[in-house]
């Protein structure tokens, strides 16, 4: 049997020391010491690392890269987050706000795979008989997952070993301690250490794991950052407080493609996918209206559409930039462009810049569209509702191109869109049937199109 002692960590540099103490003694950094456990060495081999291997060296060449295998989850949303479905031994991490749907969903996800797997579901925030009447109220069935209500980390893993699940829901990690520690449950000692075990015997066991987490008021999984690169895959899932639509968005997959996104509708029979979420992101207005353009982004491996809305209104007092779903800073510095190479000042004049529908674009391809929607605005003119743009606005005025440009116009053209802007390197060699396609280079040149 392998000994066990008990340290204490800083958080902030990491020095270890024998005792607490209210200030660390190397960075000088105040209540940052955290209890943590740690296992000597065993005598003799041991039987495998912490990701399930033998500590053998082993040529890179020689190493067999056989295709994972995945099983579909029984949403195909949440299996394009994932990368494809479920791979075995991969660990997967899920947080939201309260109230979000987390628990949903994986119940959902649960009840469909125990129907041909074995499957475990760990309760250890609610009863048995809150998840029962959950399931019921969702008509699920109810007949193959088996429940427990456990919150000793040591127990779930002798459980999970005599019942050998496929699949394994730990709801949540902030309520699991384990006995080799004195902290609290939800410390982050006690949830780095339960994560670690649990995710050891994942790999052992080859049992696919799901990790429900909170958020802290910033957004942010609550507990160690160390826990996001334990696990294989971290998900958010994300939505208004007054709107149906739930959004997963994967931010970690070593199995897919990062920055996927999910959509869901919020029913009274649970959560229910969107396979086109483009609609709901669109407004389709019955008139042309000043500061509204549709734009293409992509989310992983999807194209979107979304519409981008801009209100330019005179400014008393100093001018304010705000931009909802796309970054404050680059709003600024767009702005600049506009006004030096285009000639379109917005001095004295407060700017707000809007994403409908709550979804967040982290890309670049934003640029055109948003300086569009300002100027529209501005100029009190209407953009044609059949217009769609997309493209990276420069410093120096020019417009670059974005990835995976012809996929985008494809989709715009699937929407009934007509007339597209687009940077020149992203004009397609052949004709799109149905669509006008406007090359550019420049910033001027966009401006004078529409």
């Amino acid at each position: 049997m392998s000994k066990t002692k008990n340290l204490y960590a800083c958080t902030a540099c990491g020095s270890e020391f024998p005792k607490w103490a209210g200030q660390c003694g190397e960075c000088g950094a105040w209540n940052t010491l955290s209890e943590m456990t740690r296992e000597a060495a065993p005598k003799g081999p041991r039987a495998g690392g912490y990701a399930g291997q033998v500590a053998v060296v082993t040529r890179l060449s020689e190493v067999k890269a056989d295709a994972e295998e995945r099983v579909p989850s029984g949403l195909s949303e949440l299996d394009r987050v994932l990368g494809g479905g479920l791979v075995a031994g991969s660990v997967v991490l899920i947080g939201g706000d309260p109230g979000i749907g987390k628990s949903t969903i994986l119940l959902q996800t649960l009840t469909h795979l125990a129907q041909t797997l074995p499957a475990l579901y760990v309760t250890g925030e609610e009863s048995l008989g809150q998840v029962a009447m959950r399931a019921r109220r969702l008509e699920l069935p109810v007949d193959r997952l088996n429940l427990m209500a456990e919150t000793c980390v040591e127990n779930i893993i002798a459980t999970a070993r005599e019942q050998k699940p496929r699949v394994l829901v730990v709801d949540s990690i902030q309520t699991i301690w384990t006995e080799a520690l004195q902290s609290a449950p939800g410390g982050v000692s006690q949830i780095r250490e339960s994560a670690a075990l649990l995710t050891r015997y994942a790999k052992h066991s080859g049992c696919a794991l799901f990790l429900v987490g909170h958020v802290t008021k910033e957004g942010a999984l609550a507990g160690p950052r160390v826990l996001e690169h334990m696990v294989d895959c971290v998900l958010y899932f994300e939505g208004e407080a007054d709107s149906r639509f739930r959004v997963i968005r994967a931010v970690k997959n070593r199995f897919g493609a990062v920055n996927e996104l999910g959509v869901f509708a919020m029913t009274d029979r649970g959560l229910r996918e969107v396979n086109n979420p483009s609609a709901i992101f669109l407004s389709r207005h019955s008139e042309p209206i000043p500061g509204s353009i549709v734009m293409v982004t992509r989310e992983g491996t999807r194209p979107l559409l979304v519409e981008v809305q801009a209100l330019v209104d005179e400014s008393y007092g100093n001018p304010r930039r705000v931009a909802v779903g796309l970054d404050q800073n680059r709003l600024a510095m767009l702005l600049a462009v506009l006004h030096r190479h285009g000639g379109i000042a917005t001095v004295g004049q407060d700017v707000f810049v809007n994403v409908v529908g709550g979804v967040k674009v982290l890309e670049t391809g934003s640029d055109l569209a948003l300086l569009l929607a300002v100027t529209s605005s501005l100029r009190g003119q209407s953009l044609p509702t059949d217009l769609v743009v997309f493209g990276e606005v420069g410093l120096s005025g020019e417009i670059r191109p974005v990835t995976n440009g012809q996929e985008r116009l494809k989709e715009a053209a699937k929407h009934g869109f007509t007339r597209a802007i687009v940077p020149r390197g992203n004009v397609p060699k052949q004709t799109i049937e149905g669509m006008e396609v406007v090359g550019v280079t420049r910033l001027a040149e966009a401006l004078e199109a529409v």
